[in-house]
């Protein structure tokens, strides 16, 4: 049987849900970006976590599992032009900065749940020109974490898209051993293809994985896997050196896309795009 609570610790609240045996949890921060901060599966912690980051509200977080929309990445000098007019993001959207709405909560036998909400507003129409709404659904298993998207185009024309995650995973190794059908990789450290053999070493930039068929991806001897849908056609990898954690991060699309425009996901108006990703062990 799961168990959900609320908590503040610090500036911030706290959503809690628990199994009665203590082998499953989720802790969830919806104030800061409806990012999750802890994750158990089979008795074990998964995720990195900065607490003076979390705390600290300007400040990025390091740690958890931020929430990347409307783009992954960066934008060529922060910005980017749509229909003739310059607009200016910041790294990785503003979802990750903002509040979330918590407008369901279930705890049941084998599982539970949390939904949350993100809508457009006056200040997000100025870096992002459509009126949106965000749906996410944490469901939490015994050994498995499913994020289930919606996201609603409310907008009269197409809504550009290419979001994304960003897990902080708990390691003290940087050679990741990685399960994937992807045959080479792009290395953000001197922009070269190479070819991937199972085991990439990162230091202190990313290196980025090719597209992959297969939707999953796994790594860790004590292997985690990440399955994701079709939307989802990258994995980009990424640490800071001397930090205990390594990303494994699902994308739509390759940093700086809104101004490539190759590869942008569409959402049509009045529209809903949904998808998942899952995180199991």
């Amino acid at each position: 049987m799961y168990i959900q609570r609320e908590f503040k610790e610090g500036n911030l609240t706290f959503i809690e849900m628990r199994n009665e045996d203590n082998t499953s949890w989720l802790r969830v921060v919806p104030e800061r970006g409806g990012i999750i901060t802890s994750l158990g599966l089979k008795g074990k912690e998964l995720l990195f976590l900065n607490e003076a980051t979390l705390f600290d509200k300007q400040k990025n977080i390091r740690g958890g599992i931020p929430i990347l929309f409307p783009i992954s990445g960066q934008l060529t000098d922060g910005q980017y032009e749509w229909n003739g007019t310059v607009y200016k993001m910041k790294n990785h959207g503003f979802a990750r900065d903002l509040p979330w709405e918590v407008v369901d909560i279930n705890t049941g036998s084998n599982e539970a749940s949390i939904t949350l909400k993100l809508e457009s507003t006056k200040e997000t129409y100025t870096s992002y020109p459509f009126e949106f709404s965000l749906i996410f659904k944490y469901i939490l298993q015994e050994n498995k974490l499913t994020i289930e998207q919606d996201y609603q185009n409310e907008s009269n024309e197409d809504m550009p898209i290419y979001a994304g995650f960003h897990p902080y995973f708990k390691s003290a190794t940087k050679e990741l051993k990685i399960e994937t059908d992807a045959t080479e990789y792009l290395d953000y450290n001197d922009m070269e293809y190479k070819k991937f053999d199972k085991v990439i070493p990162i230091n202190q930039k990313e290196s980025f994985t090719l597209k992959t068929n297969s939707g999953t991806v796994q790594f860790f001897e004590d292997p985690v896997t990440i399955t994701y849908g079709s939307d989802f056609p990258y994995v980009v990898l990424w640490s800071e050196e001397g930090q205990d954690f390594v990303c494994v991060e699902p994308w739509m699309a390759k940093t700086d896309e809104l101004n490539r425009k190759e590869e942008l996901t569409m959402a049509r108006p009045n529209e809903s795009l949904h998808t998942a990703i899952s995180i199991l062990i």
